[in-house]
């Protein structure tokens, strides 16, 4: 269902912070919520309102619901201002009115400015942004994502890491295993994830790809 908060952002031009906080409003919901008490059809398009405002780049609803009437031909995606304005009431008690969101964004850029490895930046911000396809944000520090992110990014462009990571002193466990369960998404919707990251790996065969999964991969 987070595939339509991506689908409708692309058409009202949010950042992707705004996305990334939906998305995370929409999962937090639904460790508290059922779906079907929920319409998750409508709550996704609510998640992206609410983001809009919290992250100062307010979206107003009725462009939400024009752009759905124009994008979506499933009638029951379809909904009414005042729709929005009733299920924003209802996600603010689900999400116990607290909309603050930290993302690895920030974490991300810092380290790589601290490792000199700025030349990274565009494949590991691809690879955050993938992460929200998954729940990772609900589960670990938005450092260590970012950081399991640098390190498959690393592996893919052949950059030696490790005694930088050994400065960081985190455990490397956690970071191998937060990129174990990204590369296992990768693996298992493989065509459809990569194609969307076609910039960030551009320029990267599929032997290159194929090798660093293998490698980062645990043995059985």
């Amino acid at each position: 269902m987070t595939n339509h908060i991506w689908k409708l952002a692309q058409h009202v031009k949010v950042r992707q912070r705004v996305i990334a906080t939906a998305v995370t409003y929409f999962r937090r919901v639904y460790t508290r919520k059922s779906l079907t008490e929920y319409d998750p059809r409508l709550v996704t398009t609510t998640c992206l309102y609410l983001a809009s405002k919290a992250e100062e780049s307010t979206v107003q609803a009725r462009l939400l619901v024009f752009y759905i009437k124009k994008i979506c031909t499933d009638e029951k995606y379809r909904c009414e201002i005042k729709d929005i304005l009733e299920m924003e009431m209802k996600l603010l008690e689900a999400l116990d009115y607290y909309l603050v969101v930290f993302h690895p964004y920030r974490p991300l850029l810092q380290l790589l400015q601290d490792a000199g490895m700025t030349d990274l930046t565009h494949i590991s911000w691809g690879l955050v942004n993938d992460t929200y396809k998954m729940d990772l944000i609900l589960i670990h520090p938005p450092y260590m994502i970012a950081l399991a992110c640098i390190y498959i990014a690393s592996v893919l462009k052949d950059k030696e890491t490790t005694a930088w990571f050994e400065e960081l002193r985190v455990d490397m466990n956690v970071v191998k295993n937060i990129a174990i369960e990204i590369l296992d998404f990768y693996d298992f919707y493989r065509v459809e994830s990569f194609k969307g990251m076609a910039e960030s790996f551009k320029g990267i065969s599929d032997e290159k790809i194929n090798a660093a999964l293998h490698k980062l991969t645990p043995k059985p």
